[in-house]
């Protein structure tokens, strides 16, 4: 195994998970010192999703013709530019195009990415491989809410910031090599039905995390202002949910190996349930703590295992292709689960965000529970799951 590589890539795809953790939340207070509503903070935190619906048509013919390589360090210091540009030009208009772009070129960097790091997983320790890497990018969220506090939201470091974090992932990726093999057509977006309907649980999953972490970073933090913490306790409280998230990936990568993956994931949907719905009854207590904590892990949970599930059945250029799907859903996810919570929250119940997480969890206990959830057939040791 090419650990030089599989470090590279981790770190350029974790520069990212930084670069959007002081920039999301800075997009969101920023609208907010604005004027602007709910719904209107929803539609940007939305935006960047069409991105990743249009990046996952076009990953795999851009490939092709540059090479995963050159690829991913050309669409890292393009997002370098158009989050440089987002403190440069502060329009609303503006920052919707600019977000949209953000969001084709960093889809290109995960789906590449991903597929990089799955594929240099051996199956022995891809639990633990893929959990690391899914800690280190919940880490550098943690870390962005965290750096944006120390830095304040009423300047533009926080863009500056990420700019240079942006052009330090493409730099670690010179000189790397042992990509899947990328054809024109690997990463087109055809088949995501296909996909859907072999993997149901898997592809709701993707879904329900997707939206997960585009209200986390987007509207919790408004969520929580508006219950009447401060803007530095917020930001802590974020950093909560994200901290679970990233410490206790290692543990569900460490489990994956050594039991069944299915199980583990189901009870991962479980813990989403009950910790959504616990929300709006214990946030303004001290179990708001340990709750937020299993929030966040149960959700980061359910990706990891997608991802490791996901690996175990594809490689080449079925990984890149499944990976485009992923990236499909997670534009899905990312395009309705602000739109929804902001308009939910403006005018349905403040409380919108765990009940709707609650019912997203609902949904992906019920898929994960049926007979064919996980009926593709595994690409290698049959055991592993």
């Amino acid at each position: 195994m090419r650990w030089g590589t599989y470090f590279a890539v981790c770190a350029a795809v974790i520069s990212i998970g930084l670069a959007l953790g002081v920039t999301m939340p800075l997009v969101s207070l920023r609208l907010e010192s604005w004027g602007y509503g709910s719904f209107a903070i929803g539609v940007m935190a939305a935006t960047p999703a069409l991105g990743v619906l249009l990046g996952a048509l076009v990953a795999g013919r851009w490939a092709a013709r540059l090479g995963t390589t050159r690829l991913m360090q050309a669409c890292l210091l393009f997002s370098a530019v158009s989050v440089a540009l987002l403190a440069v030009l502060p329009s609303y208009p503006l920052w919707l195009v600019l977000r949209l772009v953000i969001g084709i070129a960093l889809t290109v960097v995960f789906i590449l990415g991903e597929s990089w790091i799955n594929q240099l997983a051996v199956e022995q320790w891809r639990g633990r491989l893929v959990a690391l890497y899914g800690t280190g990018y919940a880490l550098s969220q943690l870390a962005g809410p965290l750096l944006l506090g120390l830095l304040g939201s009423a300047t533009d470091l926080g863009f500056w910031c990420g700019t240079a974090l942006l052009i330090g992932g493409s730099l670690v990726l010179l000189g790397r090599s042992g990509a899947p093999r990328v054809d024109a057509h690997s990463a087109s977006g055809r088949g995501l039905w296909g996909f859907c309907r072999n993997l149901p649980a898997i592809a709701w999953a993707v879904t329900l995390f997707a939206a997960f972490e585009a209200m986390i970073l987007t509207l919790l933090p408004i969520y929580l202002l508006r219950e009447g913490f401060s803007e530095s306790l917020a930001l802590t409280l974020v950093s909560v949910v994200v901290v679970g998230d990233a410490l206790l990936q290692l543990p569900i990568g460490w489990l994956a190996d050594r039991v069944s993956r299915t199980t583990l994931f189901r009870v991962c949907g479980v813990v989403l349930l009950l910790s959504s719905l616990g929300m709006p009854l214990l946030l303004h207590t001290p179990l708001a703590w340990p709750l937020l904590v299993l929030f966040g892990a149960s959700a980061g949970g359910l990706f990891t295992l997608a991802l490791i599930l996901i690996g175990e059945r594809y490689r080449d250029d079925a990984l890149v292709r499944a990976n485009a799907h992923v990236a499909q859903l997670w534009g899905a996810g990312c395009l309705i689960g602000p739109l929804f919570t902001g308009a939910a929250s403006q005018w349905l119940s403040s409380h919108a965000l765990p009940l709707l997480m609650a019912a997203g969890a609902l949904g992906f206990v019920i898929l994960a529970w049926r007979r064919d959830a996980f009926a593709t057939p595994l690409a290698g040791n049959p055991a592993s799951s």
